[in-house]
């Protein structure tokens, strides 16, 4: 029964399979009542579309504070006085931000809710954000975007906990991939309004332009998003019960190997990040227009991919052979990559290497929701703190990538291909050695325990779950760790 003794009504329809059934909860549980008291609205409807956009935009956090800023590192290194390698460390002090926050704010989710913990760090975002547009040095900018990113992992890890709240299995891989439509977006236009902002003002005004969306996101977020942690689920301990829940998680070998995995891939994808705007602009020559132009093309092969990973490969194919095809596509295309930045194939020009970064990162559509739903798969009471492991490998390893793409200069893009492959290489070793992918997998083998979820929830009475979630109906029940 709902928190106050409110009734509860659960309505069930017949979905496809993999998909998440209708549970709605009345009286105060609605999105119309107490924002504070938890509902669970799943299935296809405005209540569950308005969920999608706004998890969305959370998730979309990092891409906009990171993207909009891209078209304008040549001009703040000229502005401040500085170098291209100390101007990428404002990349790496706000990846670094949103690795280390996701720690402490993961576990605060499961012992407060999601509600509370998130508004906080949207406050403290939009604060950190317009600190960075009055920045007089380069110094106090790297510090400023540390706290810009301290506090934006608030809205990354808690999105990803809101998921697993509300979703299992094969459904929740299709659920991210769909955030990755609306999340998606973020890269493709970010680059796209910095470029445009940086014609009729200076570097400063992303910022600006930064904090009015900040404003607007936490404004969507306190009249719009519900709790969704039931105060039953919640963690009562301290900080002792949320260590011992990390690691409880990390001693799981295939958590960790999916953890791993995707830290190393979204390595690749941050190289790409920090190396890009002087290696199309400074390298090739282009406007920062044109690199925006890229930028958002290339982000466009990911919501692609993503689409096709959640409507046409999810549900039919393992989820962990499509996580393989994924990284063995972003190893092929950052072999290329650096091939062609030490000039085996000679002066090859712009547009073979845009190609080459084209593929790898659509291949992202498929490795980054795959990872992520594999490993929360194995978790239900620690989905914050799962969450927050999740998003902390991927940026602090991301974190310590990209200030090495620029180790050798702003002349070439040879650094960028040795990071990019060699971290695609340690992926998918994570993943062979430690999620043994090929291995069919039992609940036994996991040592996963399975409980099924009462009628009206995912999966519903008498229904069973694979391990790793990939049949289309099975997938639906909850496999969880036990935490």
């Amino acid at each position: 029964m709902p928190e106050g003794g409110a009734s509860t009504s659960t309505t069930t329809s017949s979905t496809a399979p993999g998909t998440a059934t209708a549970t709605a909860t009345a009286g105060r549980g609605s999105p119309r009542g107490n924002p504070g008291t938890p509902v669970r609205v799943t299935g296809a409807t405005r209540a569950t579309l308005l969920l999608t956009l706004i998890l969305g935009s959370l998730t979309a956090t990092a891409p906009l504070a990171m993207d909009m800023y891209l078209p304008a590192l040549p001009e703040v290194t000229r502005s401040l006085g500085s170098t291209a390698s100390t101007v990428q460390l404002t990349l790496t002090a706000c990846l670094a931000g949103m690795a280390l926050g996701q720690l402490v704010v993961g576990p605060m989710s499961d012992r407060w809710g999601r509600r509370r913990p998130l508004l906080v760090g949207l406050a403290a975002y939009i604060v950190a954000t317009a600190l960075c547009a009055i920045a007089p040095s380069v110094e106090l900018l790297i510090a400023f975007r540390l706290a810009q990113g301290l506090s934006g992992a608030a809205g990354i890890v808690i999105a990803r906990a809101v998921a697993r709240d509300l979703y299992d299995g094969v459904a929740m891989a299709r659920f991210f991939s769909t955030l990755m439509l609306v999340s998606g977006v973020a890269p493709i236009i970010a680059p796209l309004i910095g470029g445009q902002v940086l014609r009729v003002t200076d570097w400063r005004g992303v910022f600006v332009v930064l904090t009015a969306l900040g404003v607007l996101m936490a404004a969507v977020v306190w009249a719009k998003l519900p709790e969704t942690l039931e105060p039953a689920e919640r963690h009562r301990g301290g900080i002792g019960e949320a260590l011992g829940s990390m690691r409880r998680l990390l001693a799981d070998r295939a958590f960790s190997g999916y953890v791993l995995t995707g830290g190393f891939a979204f390595a690749c994808l941050f190289a790409y990040v920090a190396a890009s705007p002087f290696v199309v602009q400074e390298i090739y020559g282009a406007s920062p227009q044109t690199f925006s132009l890229l930028f958002g093309v290339n982000s466009v092969g990911l919501v692609i991919m993503g689409q096709i990973n959640g409507k046409v490969l999810v549900g039919r194919v393992r989820l962990d052979r499509v996580l393989g095809l994924g990284l063995a596509v972003v190893v092929t295309a950052s072999t290329a990559v650096l091939l062609m930045a030490l000039g085996v194939f000679g002066d090859v020009g712009l547009a073979p290497m845009a190609v080459a970064l084209f593929v790898l990162m659509s291949a992202m559509g498929i490795t980054m929701p795959n990872t992520q739903a594999l490993a929360l798969m194995r978790v239900k009471h620690s989905a914050g703190s799962a969450s927050a492991l999740l998003g902390t490998s991927s940026f602090l390893i991301g974190a310590i990538a990209s200030p090495l793409v620029g180790i050798a200069g702003e002349d070439t893009a040879v650094p960028m291909g040795v990071v990019q492959l060699t971290a695609a290489l340690v992926a998918s070793a994570c993943f062979l050695g430690m999620c043994r992918p090929w291995r069919g997998r039992t609940a036994a083998d996991d040592g996963i325990t399975l409980r099924p979820r009462a009628a009206g929830g995912p999966g519903g009475p008498g229904g069973s779950s694979t391990a790793d979630g990939t049949d289309g109906t099975r997938g639906t029940g909850r496999a969880e760790a036990d935490s």
